[in-house]
């Protein structure tokens, strides 16, 4: 047995999630965490909102609350999505939590007393209009380094080069398109020139990343630059020096905290799993593999920034040090980047209109639907563009047609001629062909998983159900009335690989997994699900109530990776459809929530 950390990508408590954001961060570590538990390994899936930052304040603005109602509001709405598709975190917390604000001030310490920060005086962006600091991702212009026209104030997308809000061309604010002042301000900086040496090195033994997220971070060390951690903004975790904890404009800046929370959640796992010290496991025991999963525009901060700061913890950087308060911890071993899910050739994005959300998606479609279409057709090495006719044709020729009706007329015909799973008497070369292809399938399947090669492994997995339903056209079993004995035995190996193939799409449609369990005469938990559990724990501010959190019983699941064999004499009821087909005019308008537009 392995233990597995699954970091997944903090969505950001401002708003609903769409599909977009979901196709990132969401669906495919959950589909990565299933099969490890099917494959018998220990998962630690964690993750939360992410509430602090300037953007929050923005949104509360907008909508006449505090920042504190704003993302109770919206963490209670991200955590009701997630939880109806059906991702399976073994924590999903927020940063709004005293243990965030111990873990994250323990981390800052610790990289302090290592002399990996260091003060600054600098120039901070101002608002005119409300006096506030604008976060450098709120400040866009002309890149100074390549002449990109829509460079953030941290990054140029175009180039990939860090950059200075006051270095941009023509800056001007994404909030309001004014001119931004700059004023000098003294900040903390965590000093990435101090890990060139060791953050090179460690690059350079990540060997198995994807060859775009490898050749990107690598390209980051030449320029590496200090870095500020604090913003002059009053919705953060304090700092905690003597000189600038009572200051109420000074605070950590959500960057910083943010990747911290995959150590906090962990933390706070284990004191709610009844073992407080159980995160060590899966952070502290070489053994232990972490994998973080995200998009694309969130790979910097995980293999540059994150590294930097777990090796400034550790003590080492390139200026050594001791390890701080939790200890030596592991690095990523693998960082899971997807591309961007598009819609009609844009980005999603709330604030044009070109949004789906997840909960509007849900209600309508159900969860396997988006599940299939982003294992499937999402962006997962290339940018992809959503458009309703492809959701439509992949749910109508592939999940209802291939799939659903494999199921469904395997099912029925042994419920109408037997009753039951029938005995298999007069086995032929075509049944063991069949049986061999889908014992083989989790081999194949199983190692593209490993690898995170999603559209390969439900294409793998998708291909035995297409030679399944191609044997039962060959064999006709319908039409062997006077050899039931043949007749039963087709039958049966049918049944055998609709059991199988379910297994290899249990992580990618859990929900119908369940369903075709239960079909197969199957009973208990087959697909565990997650639930959302209401908790108290005190804010730092002491103004949060009870808020939800994502956990799940998932150890008492029955899937395994493995072929079992079916049981013969297990009655049959007549089975329900596993997908409904969609009319294939929504293809071409949409629904009325996101309709087409031409």
């Amino acid at each position: 047995m392995s233990r597995v950390l699954n970091a997944v990508a903090w969505p950001y408590a401002n708003g609903p999630r769409h599909i977009g954001h979901v196709s990132g961060f969401g669906v495919p570590s959950d589909v990565f965490s299933r099969y490890q538990r099917m494959a018998g390994n220990q998962v630690l899936m964690v993750s939360g909102t992410d509430e602090h930052g300037t953007p929050i304040q923005v949104q509360a603005d907008a909508e006449g609350m505090t920042p504190r109602q704003l993302v109770d509001k919206y963490n209670r709405v991200i955590v009701d999505d997630l939880q109806g598709l059906g991702l399976s975190y073994d924590l999903f917390t927020r940063t709004t939590t005293r243990n965030h604000y111990a873990v994250v001030q323990d981390m800052f310490l610790s990289l302090h007393r290592n002399g990996y920060i260091v003060p600054k005086t600098t120039l901070a962006a101002i608002s005119p209009s409300t006096g506030r600091t604008l976060p450098d991702r709120y400040i866009e212009g002309t890149c100074p380094i390549c002449g990109y026209d829509g460079a953030r104030g941290d990054q140029c997308d175009n180039c990939g080069n860090q950059l200075d809000p006051a270095d941009l061309r023509n800056p001007r604010s994404k909030i309001n398109g004014e001119t931004p002042k700059f004023v000098e301000t003294e900040h903390l900086f965590l000093d990435l020139t101090a890990f060139t040496e060791s953050l090179g090195s460690w690059l350079a033994g990540r060997t198995d990343w994807r060859p775009n997220v490898l050749k990107f971070s690598q390209n980051l060390l030449a320029d590496l630059k200090p870095r500020p951690i604090t913003r002059d903004l009053d919705w953060g975790v304090p700092v905690p020096l003597d000189g600038w904890r009572d200051q109420p404009m000074k605070r950590f800046y959500v960057w910083f905290d943010a990747c911290m929370g995959y150590l906090s959640a962990s933390v706070e796992w284990a004191r709610r799993s009844g073992d407080p010290d159980a995160w060590r496991q899966f952070w502290c025991d070489p053994e232990a593999r972490g994998y973080y999963f995200m998009g694309k525009d969130n790979i910097t901060f995980h293999t540059v920034i994150w590294p930097a700061t777990l090796l400034g913890q550790n003590g080492a950087g390139d200026r050594g040090g001791e390890p701080g308060a939790f200890g030596t911890l592991n690095l990523p071993d693998e960082i899971v980047s997807s591309e961007f899910l598009t819609m009609s050739g844009s980005k999603f994005s709330t604030s044009r209109g070109t949004v789906i959300y997840v909960g509007n998606f849900l209600k309508q479609f159900g969860p396997d639907a988006l599940r299939y279409f982003i294992s499937v057709a999402g962006p997962e090495n290339q940018d992809t563009d959503f458009t309703w006719d492809e959701f439509v044709r992949r749910t109508n020729f592939e999940l209802a047609n291939e799939w659903g009706n494999l199921v469904n007329r395997s099912i029925s015909m042994a419920h109408k001629n037997v009753g039951s799973v029938p005995k298999a008497l007069t086995p032929a070369d075509a049944d063991h062909e069949l049986l061999a292809l889908s014992r083989a399938a989790f081999d194949t399947v199983g190692g593209l998983l490993e690898r995170n090669r999603f559209k390969q492994a439900i294409g793998e997995a998708m291909r035995v159900a297409g030679a399944a339903n191609k044997y039962l056209s060959d064999q006709e079993p319908w039409k062997r009335k006077d050899d039931p004995d043949r007749r039963d035995t087709i039958l049966h190996t049918a049944l055998q690989v609709v059991s199988d193939v379910n297994t290899l799409l249990t992580p990618f449609l859990p929900h119908a997994a369940q369903q075709v369990h239960g079909a197969l005469g199957g009973e208990g938990v087959w697909a565990a699900q997650p639930e959302v559990r209401e908790v108290d724990e005190d804010s730092p501010d002491g103004s949060a109530p009870a808020y939800p959190v994502l956990m799940g019983d998932y150890a008492r699941e029955a899937a395994v990776w493995a072929s079992s064999p079916i049981e013969v004499g297990r009655p049959l009821a007549k089975p329900s459809p596993l997908f409904a087909k969609l009319d294939p005019e929504l293809g071409e308008t949409g629904p009325e929530w996101a309709p087409v537009v031409r």
